[in-house]
């Protein structure tokens, strides 16, 4: 009897565990095509079955169902009802089907919409921007995995009127850094170069994201210092199930890697994690008095002087290849009737780049009216060598409730990159000298930044709240900048003399403290029998940087520094260094000075309103108004002494941003967009101040404007958009916007033709053409549905009123126009790109897991400096950009993936030109990146 009873049991129990294994999980979230949010409540029923489900508030829903192929059927009441076929559940897999369901236009009889899971997977990229209620262009999670891209940066360049420069910094619509504002989960975040609007793309890896999201026209709940675009970066909370992934790439260029000449110096043990350990430090304290020489009291400027590295000289060497690694990790977990749910990332870079031959150079016109070429104060050209190390770890938690769901995400990036050049330099204008110069620098980033949230529902769902909170702390120190420039006399042999500058030593601290925080609330309610939203909130930011020069240089007492036979080692040398016995040799110089050191606040706090509502059945409407009060304090001096502020508060505005966004749905696959938004472009910290910072390299002094003015922009937007079958679509847009006191980056003047300032200029305006079209070929042949071509093109006309007067920008243009020269009192907007092209032509069979593709970037000739009297403007030259993409995934469920990519085919160079009359030119920036081959691999757990 007992052994036919644990036969039983274990009978009993062999079947339990078979069918434990034998089961599998669907889940998935399901939007509302109104109003573009989640539909909580709505119902998951397996079709022809009672086995079902409903969502949760926040929209998402789980079902576990026996191995199978189903047909799942999604209803709301109001809604239209989708049956999804083709929905195959594997043993211990999870599927992810994600649904939008629109109102049902029929008052009366029941409107079921069938289709299969793959095509309801491909109509679900577009839905986000057919319901939008702004104008955006974006990238969901689908998308992305169709693209293959391993970061944003790669991604989001089939975004129409997107370009990506630098491989990693995001601009809209062809206007510069200014106009383009990048927020993560709906906040702001600084990023590693905190002078920048928008954050670098490429530490971000694809598989935590739920989408990318680029909104071109405005509304209420938006900030409203953006004009191009504001770039919204989704992670996601809750993984649909747990995802392990890691990834390895190297690339290879044959004009930089392995290459012998490669210029270097020796830096830090840690260099490779993205900080200095602590060898480059200032090594005395910045408050310290550095005696002189002469001085009586001089007894500890020897201890002083041999506590500095004596490495002044940069040296060649091998480079190596560039390197990259990932790791990704997802999850979530059942804690009673709650759910927990876990992302992990941290990415590895390495970067190498070499430019044999640079360029860079300051130019002026000749004071010579009938001579049009352009003439030199100084030329430089030589050899530069860059390793960049990235390093960024970011984790996120959520934990939802019934009711309720709340985030904690943290996210570290560290960044150091060293540089080293050598080169020669010629100099007419200020001096008719020639030089050797070798440049070392480092400058170590950091950002850490937090993120607290969190999401109430309330009433059934008819009220949610929904708010944030997020410091961030951002850090950059160039550490231990050196310059070391050696005068070439004529008779061959080198020297050191004030003519051409003293060995410097430089220093530089920011440190920058963001805190922002947000509330926002949405009231659902019934008006003109339709749906409508009312939603209204507040924010409050603080921002707070300090900022510190310390500057040094080597000078020599009885010394003929010709006898350093032009080596820099040589000068801090233990032999060579000052001593009280001998009263000669080299010491270093320098003292804190007030000047170099500035302190700034900026404060926001903001309210909005905005209601989102139907004016009739085919028309939406968004209408809302946002206020912003916004100082800026600023505590320095200038360098003389004779402009001294304390907490002077520079700007002080309140002002008010309406907003209107107008929706009409010309039938169920087309609609027309209006919208008009006020937006505004302030002055960052090192703007609006007295600063004076200058790059050692290229000799460039950047002088801070402190009686800069924020900029403010009328923007109106058209769009036709039409959504086909398979992620196909065309649309047009027209946009136009108008500038008060455009902020631009001009020529100081021409005494000082190396020095750059932001100035505003009077007014300004731009207007747009963007055209879009994504095709499949499988009008040709099915079998070509998997090739498919992508072009979005980008026209823009920009024209700004010249500042007029004495000693303003027209006045100074006349001055020295050309013989034959006509000055107009307009020209184009700094920082504004005339046109921008994207082509892709990708070909995707995720059933073999094959995928190449071919891809083709332009951004139209931009001017980068405003010049002013004998300095000429600066452009950017258009930079052709033709990459390959070859990918294929193999192994159980193609979860490994080989890539091959190929950058810049064509070779290009990266030039920045001056340009003047009578086709004048001269290079003001030139490097070749050459071109790149990068094998990667990465596999999915």
């Amino acid at each position: 009897m007992l052994k036919s009873v644990s036969l039983f049991f274990a009978i009993l129990l062999s079947f339990s565990f078979v069918s434990a294994q034998e089961t599998g999980t669907v889940t998935g979230k399901i939007f509302d095509g109104e109003f573009n949010d989640v539909l909580p409540f709505a119902n998951v029923i397996v079709q022809n079955s009672s086995t079902g489900t409903t969502t949760d508030f926040d929209g998402e829903y789980k079902l576990t169902l026996d191995a199978g192929t189903y047909t799942l059927v999604y209803s709301f009441v109001g809604y239209e009802t989708k049956a999804i076929s083709e929905v195959v559940i594997t043993a211990n897999n999870v599927t992810e089907v994600n649904v939008t369901l629109n109102p049902s236009s029929a008052a009366l009889s029941e409107v079921v919409i069938t289709t299969s899971v793959r095509r309801n997977t491909e109509e679900s990229v577009l839905n986000l921007q057919r319901n939008s209620a702004v104008l955006l262009d974006g990238l969901s999670i689908e998308s992305i995995k169709k693209s293959g891209a391993s970061n944003i940066a790669s991604a989001i360049k089939s975004v129409p009127g997107v370009s990506v420069q630098d491989g990693k910094f995001v601009y809209v619509r062809g206007l510069g850094d200014r106009y383009t504002k990048s927020i993560l989960n709906g906040m702001d975040i600084p990023g590693l170069d905190p002078d920048k609007n928008t954050v670098q793309m490429d530490i971000f890896p694809t598989n935590i994201l739920e989408n990318i999201i680029v909104k071109k026209s405005g509304s209420a709940d938006l900030p409203a210092d953006f004009t191009g675009g504001v770039v919204d970066i989704i992670t996601k909370d809750f993984p649909s199930k747990k995802a392990i992934s890691f990834s390895l790439s190297t690339s290879y260029n044959p004009d930089m890697t392995f290459n012998s000449n490669y210029v270097t110096y020796e830096g830090s043990g840690t260099d490779f994690l993205g900080f200095d350990s602590g060898d480059r430090d200032l090594p005395i304290s910045p408050t310290n008095t550095v005696p002189n020489p002469a001085s009586s009291d001089n007894s500890s400027l020897e201890g002083i002087t041999r506590s500095f590295n004596r490495t002044l000289a940069a040296e060649r060497q091998s480079s190596a290849p560039n390197f990259s690694f990932g790791f990704n990790y997802g999850n979530q977990f059942d804690i009673g009737d709650n759910r927990l749910g876990l992302i992990a990332s941290i990415n590895y870079k390495n970067d190498t780049k070499f430019y044999e031959g640079f360029e860079n150079g300051v130019y002026q016109k000749n004071e010579d009216r009938s001579v049009n070429e352009l003439r030199f104060d100084r030329r430089q050209i030589g050899d530069l060598g860059e390793n960049n190390v990235l390093l960024s770890g970011l984790v996120g938690l959520s934990y939802k409730t019934d009711n309720s769901k709340y985030n904690f995400n943290v996210l570290h990036i560290q960044s150091g990159e060293s540089r080293a050049a050598l080169f020669t330099q010629n100099t007419e204008i200020s001096n008719d000298i020639d030089v050797d110069k070798d440049n070392l620098e480092y400058t170590q980033r950091s950002l850490t930044n937090f993120l607290i949230g969190g999401q109430h529902s309330l009433a059934e769902n008819d009220f949610i709240i929904d708010w944030k909170v997020s410091p961030s702390i951002s850090r950059v120190y160039d550490k231990d900048v050196r310059l070391t420039t050696f005068i070439i006399n004529n008779d061959g042999s080198t020297s050191i003399s004030s003519d051409a500058g003293f060995p410097q030593r430089l220093w530089r601290d920011l440190e920058e403290v963001n805190a922002t925080a947000k509330v926002d609330f949405t009231k659902k309610y019934n008006l003109f029998n339709n749906q409508a939203a009312l939603k209204f909130g507040a924010l409050a930011s603080y921002k707070q940087r300090n900022y510190d020069i310390y500057k040094y240089e080597v000078a020599f007492r009885s010394v003929n520094t010709s006898g350093f036979d032009g080596d820099p080692n040589a000068i801090l040398d233990p032999s060579n260094i000052w001593t009280p016995e001998t009263n000669s040799g080299s010491y270093i110089r320098g003292n804190f000075e007030p000047a170099n050191s500035y302190e700034s606040t900026q404060n926001t706090a903001a309210v909005y309103v905005s209601n989102e509502f139907k004016i009739t059945d085919k028309l939406k409407s968004i209408i809302g108004v946002r206020a912003e009060y916004f100082t800026t304090l600023f505590t320095g001096q200038n360098n003389s002494g004779t402009e001294i502020y304390n907490d002077k508060k520079t700007i002080e505005e309140l002002d008010l941003f309406p907003s209107a966004n107008f929706i009409y749905e010309a039938n169920e696959k087309s609609n027309i967009r209006l919208s008009y938004f006020r937006s505004v472009a302030r002055p960052s910290f090192k703007e609006s101040s007295v600063v004076q910072i200058s790059d050692l390299l290229t000799g460039i002094t950047f002088l801070g404007n402190i009686d800069l003015q924020p900029s403010y922009i009328n923007n109106f937007d058209a769009r036709y958009e039409f959504f086909g079958e398979k992620a196909q679509m065309f649309a047009i847009s027209g946009f136009y916007k108008r500038f008060k006191d455009p902020i631009e980056l001009v020529a100081y003047s021409f005494v000082a033709p190396n020095q750059f300032t932001p100035r505003n200029s009077p007014e300004a305006q731009v207007l747009g053409l963007e055209f879009e079209g994504r095709k499949n070929f499988s009008f040709i042949s099915e079998s070509l549905s998997d090739l498919s071509l992508n072009v979005n093109v980008s026209i823009i006309d920009s024209k700004i009123e010249m500042a007029k007067g004495e000693g303003q920008e027209y006045e100074s243009r006349q001055q020295f126009a050309r013989d034959g020269e006509t000055i107009d009192d307009t020209r184009e907007l700094q920082g504004q790109s005339p046109f921008l092209v994207n082509v892709g032509l990708n070909y995707n069979n995720t059933d073999s897991g094959f995928e190449t593709g071919i891809f083709y970037n332009v951004q139209g000739k931009t001017l980068e400096v405003v010049g002013f009297g004998q300095n000429p403007d600066v452009y950017t030259q258009s930079f052709n950009s033709l990459n390959f993409n070859l990918s294929k995934s193999f192994g159980k469920d193609n979860r490994s993936k080989l890539s091959l990519k190929v950058d810049n085919i064509l070779n290009d160079d990266k030039l920045s030109q001056y340009e003047s009359y009578g086709d004048a030119t001269a290079n003001f920036s030139l490097r070749n990146p050459g071109t790149t081959f990068s094998l990667g691999y990465s596999m999915s757990l």
